[in-house]
């Protein structure tokens, strides 16, 4: 068997299948959820430390300044469930929080799509926080959250740091939201970070850092698809662009072929002209305006809007509709 058959045979099919999709439309794409092999989370880890990248750190100072009025937002008792948790980093700062303001949650219930990593987590969480009851569940979030049995609780209040949200066209962004309101439940909460609109050159030094760690990142997508898709891409030959689409609010990430070129992947060939892309990830930027629509479509009524001195990145606070 030639060694491109075989790699794809062995693939993750759900990979191969989006793959072949996206590079067969026009234009060209690859989907942003497959940057996250283990060197590209490596990798994101080193963006979020690069210093033009700003919304990690600006989202944390969010969350320490206002700690306790978001405490009080969950309120005691409650179930705290973060939708992709990852290592569950920024969830500590609300944890210490509750216990320290209000008392303390009932749970927390992590939700990620890789089970044994999400179990390890768990593990060192409830050594961190012995008593309170951690119910990891594995599983995709943007479809519906099946919770685990769960001990007596007052409200359920969902946890989605991250401007993670921006990656999502509006429509599914709000398909997204609807999701969860249906695992939080009318009454329950919803704490959303979003990156907000600003000026045109801070958004792209942000996403094209002068160190390159970002667009190693985007290219990583190539190597995983000649490693794991039998792909041939040259990757030195592609190079990575971020772009600011002031019509759409969002950054664009591209990875841009530097000249004409037929790329083979699962036995498939891909023709690229000198200069075609292939769009791999969004960025959405937000307006209060525009969260609030959002919120609205998908059932929440914002309570609370919180947000950095320089008004770059917002933790909105939201209650699920009936």
């Amino acid at each position: 068997m030639p060694p491109s058959e075989s790699t794809a045979a062995s693939a993750d099919p759900q990979f191969l299948t989006d793959a072949l999709a996206g590079l067969s439309g026009d234009p060209k794409s690859l989907p942003c959820k497959y940057f996250y092999d283990e060197a590209g989370s490596r990798l994101f880890a080193r963006i979020t430390a690069q210093p033009e990248y700003y919304p990690t750190r600006t989202e944390a100072a969010i969350f320490e300044s206002e700690a306790e009025r978001i405490a009080r937002f969950i309120g005691p008792e409650a179930v705290l469930v973060e939708f992709g948790s990852g290592n569950s980093e920024k969830s500590r700062v609300l944890l210490d929080a509750c216990s320290q303001h209000v008392g303390g949650l009932a749970a927390y219930v992590p939700q990620d799509i890789s089970g044994p990593f999400l179990e390890k987590v768990a593990a060192g969480l409830r050594s961190e926080y012995p008593g309170l009851p951690v119910l990891p569940v594995a599983g995709d979030f943007t479809q519906p959250v099946p919770l685990p049995e769960l001990p007596p609780h007052r409200r359920r209040v969902g946890f989605f740091p991250g401007s993670t949200i921006g990656n999502f066209a509006p429509p599914a962004a709000i398909q997204v939201l609807r999701t969860f309101h249906d695992a939080v439940g009318p009454g329950g909460g919803l704490i959303l970070g979003a990156d907000l609109a600003k000026d045109a050159t801070t958004l792209e030094r942000a996403y094209d850092d002068a160190a390159g760690v970002t667009a190693a990142f985007n290219k990583n997508l190539l190597v995983r698809a000649n490693r794991e898709l039998g792909g041939d891409f040259p990757i030195e030959r592609f190079r990575h662009e971020a772009r600011w689409n002031p019509r759409d609010s969002r950054i664009e990430m591209h990875l841009v072929s530097d000249d004409a070129r037929t790329v083979t992947v699962a036995e498939r060939t891909f023709d690229f002209a000198a200069g075609e892309s292939i769009h791999t990830e969004n960025s959405h930027k937000f307006s209060r305006e525009m969260l609030a629509g959002l919120a609205t479509e998908a059932g929440f009524t914002i309570e609370t809007i919180w947000t950095d001195p320089k008004g770059w990145f917002a933790v909105a606070a939201m209650t699920a509709r009936e």
